[in-house]
């Protein structure tokens, strides 16, 4: 049996690793980590669209969906969110559900979930719908002279800019989405289902290790009944992988629709994580040939005379872009194109692979390799539980707090 990589960033290199770090633990308690949206727009109060700010501790944004949507005899489909949130925190977001009384959405009592705010709009709120989030860390357990240590990491994130590397959340819990994202682009339906299914690792749980030890071993019926006792998805594609006597590939049509495009989307996030760590001492200098991106309305253009646009770059007006490959993403020239492919190569994948797949539309677009860490603040204090070293920030919508405190701590 092997065991799950803890973290996907692991071997990725820092901006500053010249820089020591905090150490310490994050995420320790769902109160240590804190985030707040920043709506792209405020709702102007009129509308058919009830829009609530809720607080939800120790759930992912779809758990709180899924409670809301119960509570309100709506169908989860319907309600409109502007990102996703992970389970271990404290997070406010925005949400919307069309037809509904804004008293009994006011009135909602559930678990871990507050109604902190309810008013109205004309519209759904739909993912990217979002002009930022404001964060707010406690570090416990750190070296000395932690705030001061924190503080010169930051001036230099600030200063060039942080790695937009993709946290570990997008990889999943046991980090292995890009796998299944892989074997479907190339067409291996076989290895795809079979790390979905099977392949258990040590950090699993002990009934998934069991599901998935039955799978490996081709006892499939007993694994997918296995799957139902603990998840419906894994339980739905074991038994269509059964049923169809072993198809791969029918048992893939049988994955969710939103799963599909997340593996895909994480196989995306690696090959564009490979890129950021190949550049990462020069994300602030462009290259001929780069597709910049501009900031301030993510509208990109190709970089014929780097010297020339570099003055943009300094004042963080524009930065240079990595690839998520797709069969629509602009493509750069020069240099930076001959990077994308070496790194398409070796993950043993072309630009071809991303063009058709089963039940899976991959248009592709560009994202900046920094982006600008603002609202700094570090200090001190201490609660009943002991002393921390508390930070606060303010990313860009996309942008992961996760990249900003492995910088800090270093080795998380």
């Amino acid at each position: 049996m092997k065991r799950a990589a803890s973290d996907p960033l692991a071997d990725l290199p820092y901006l500053t690793s010249d820089l020591p770090g905090t150490g310490g633990v994050v995420k320790h308690y769902d109160e240590d980590f804190i985030v707040e949206e920043i709506p792209l727009y405020q709702a102007s109060g009129e509308g058919t669209h009830v829009y609530l700010t809720i607080e939800k501790r120790g759930l992912t944004t779809s758990a709180a969906i899924r409670a809301i949507a119960k509570a309100l005899g709506q169908n989860p489909n319907d309600i409109g969110y502007a990102g996703m949130k992970d389970a271990h925190g404290i997070t406010r977001q925005r949400l919307s559900v069309e037809h509904v009384d804004p008293d009994t959405v006011r009135s909602l009592s559930l678990d871990r979930i507050e109604v902190l705010d309810v008013t109205r709009h004309g519209n759904k709120i739909k993912l990217g719908h979002l002009a930022g989030n404001r964060f707010e860390i406690k570090l416990r357990d750190v070296g000395s002279n932690a705030p001061g240590v924190a503080e010169k990491v930051l001036e230099r994130l600030q200063k060039r800019g942080m790695p937009n590397y993709f946290g570990p959340q997008r990889f999943g819990a046991r980090g292995d989405n890009a796998l299944v994202g892989r074997a479907v682009l190339r067409g291996d339906y076989k290895e795809a289902v079979a790390q979905i299914l099977g392949r258990p690792y040590d950090s699993d749980r002990k009934d998934i290790q069991q599901a998935r030890e039955l799978f490996d071993r081709g006892r499939l019926e007993e694994s997918a009944q296995a799957w139902g006792r603990i998840f419906a998805d894994p339980a739905r594609i074991g038994l269509a992988y059964f049923r169809s006597g072993g198809n791969a590939k029918e048992a893939w049509r049988s994955v969710d629709r939103a799963m599909r495009r997340l593996y895909v989307s994480a196989i995306q996030s690696e090959l564009f994580n490979h890129i950021v760590a190949g550049r990462v001492d020069r994300l602030d200098r462009l290259e001929t040939g780069d597709v910049a991106w501009k900031h301030r309305n993510g509208a990109c253009f190709l970089v014929q005379d780097a010297e020339k646009e570099q003055p943009r770059c300094d004042a963080f007006e524009i930065s240079p872009s990595g690839p998520l490959f797709g069969r629509k993403m602009r493509q750069p020239q020069g240099e930076p194109a001959r990077r994308e492919a070496e790194v398409l190569t070796a993950s043993h994948l072309s630009e071809e692979d991303f063009t058709g797949i089963e039940g899976v539309k991959i248009d592709g677009e560009r994202r900046p390799l920094r982006v600008p860490l603002s609202d700094v603040t570090v200090g001190e204090a201490g609660d009943k539980r002991g002393a921390y070293v508390r930070l606060a920030f303010t990313l860009p919508s996309g942008a992961y707090a996760t990249c900003v405190t492995r910088e800090v701590c270093k080795g998380l």
